[in-house]
């Protein structure tokens, strides 16, 4: 197997589908899914797609002392299929691939890079763009503005997931990048960025964003729609975080809600998209228990507006504008604060 993702999931039913289309028509042969105390049909709908042969599921309940996206990773770093696979990518389901390059699939973008052993896929983030309502739409077609190619803050902002060689350098998956590096290894690997510089340092061994200030999207950018509707969010947040402690607040919807520019990116494999999404649907069982988790996802936003906390961040986000972008000199200020506190802290251990 030549393209191999890896995720966890938690009520996912109403979007799996589409992120699936979307990184089939971008080359990815086999998808590895742990599944976690899911209350929309979302593992129902898994075990189905895996009869299909789409993916391979796996259920991952709690309790999860170290979250159960961790828990997940560790249980597939003993999977088979990890070990067989050439190139690995551990990604979430708002999370979409979009290669800039040749025929936009990864087949495309190793071509453009053939020395490659990682790229470091930088998030785009993409912003809410004022939508309110949670609806059965595509993610990829509803929200269509983001953060612009360089966005020196927040730091978040420049996070990256990882498509790696699966070479022997790295011994364990991470959420962000492969970790427990081979050190006789290490000096044959050749990381590159989005737009297909090459790097070195840290980002072999254990960083995790990109460098300010310059545009990392040349070749490839990993649209990240961690916000969705406003009524998806509250649903969201019911949910809570895969990988760690706290909640989806008001801070990081700020962070996030970058709408400054237009991005059609994932239109360039819309029409094999949106063919396999509807090859997908049609299946009578699919198709069943898409509409069901669209419809749990609704009446659980029904539900939340019960609970005061709940209606108190829903009327927040009615009232809190898209994120501005900051200027360079208040960007500077905030990454000289940054630094500083990390030299003070270096220096006080």
């Amino acid at each position: 197997m030549r393209f191999l993702i890896v995720t966890a999931m938690r009520n996912e039913g109403a979007y799996v589908l589409e992120w699936l289309a979307h990184h089939r028509a971008a080359g990815v042969e086999h998808f590895l899914v742990y599944s976690n105390d899911c209350d929309d049909g979302t593992e129902a709908m898994l075990d189905r797609l895996a009869a299909l042969g789409w993916l391979t599921h796996m259920r991952n309940p709690g309790p999860h002392p170290k979250g159960p996206q961790w828990q997940a990773l560790i249980a597939a770093d003993r999977h088979p299929l990890v070990a067989g696979a050439e190139w690995i990518l551990v990604s979430d389901v708002d999370e979409f691939v979009c290669v800039q390059t040749g025929d936009h699939t990864l087949g495309a973008l190793l071509k453009a890079r053939p020395e490659a052993t990682a790229f470091a896929l930088t998030w785009r983030m993409f912003g809410n763009a004022g939508v309110v309502d949670f609806t059965d739409a595509p993610v990829t077609e509803t929200f269509l503005h983001a953060a612009p190619s360089v966005l020196p803050w927040p730091w978040r902002a420049a996070m990256f997931k990882t498509l790696f060689r699966n070479d022997g350098t790295y011994g364990k998956l991470g959420v962000h990048r492969p970790r427990a590096p081979d050190r006789a290894r290490l000096g044959a690997a050749r990381w590159v960025d989005g737009s297909g510089r090459p790097l070195a340092g840290d980002f072999l061994t254990n960083r995790v964003f990109s460098d300010f200030g310059q545009d990392n999207f040349g070749l490839v950018q990993l649209n990240h729609y961690a916000l969705g509707s406003m009524e998806n969010f509250i649903v969201k947040r019911d949910r809570g975080r895969a990988n760690r402690g706290g909640s989806f607040d008001l801070g990081y919807w700020v962070e996030r809600n970058f709408s400054a520019v237009e991005d059609r990116s994932a239109e360039a494999l819309g029409p094999a998209r949106r063919a396999l999404l509807a090859e997908l649907l049609s299946d009578p069982e699919l198709g069943r228990l898409h509409v069901a988790a669209v419809a749990w996802r609704q009446q659980r936003f029904r539900a939340l507006m019960a609970e005061e906390p709940m209606r108190a961040l829903f009327g927040q986000l009615l009232l809190t504008p898209p994120t501005r972008v900051l200027s360079p000199d208040a960007a500077d200020r905030m990454l000289t604060i940054a630094r500083e506190a990390r030299e003070t802290m270096a220096r006080d251990c």
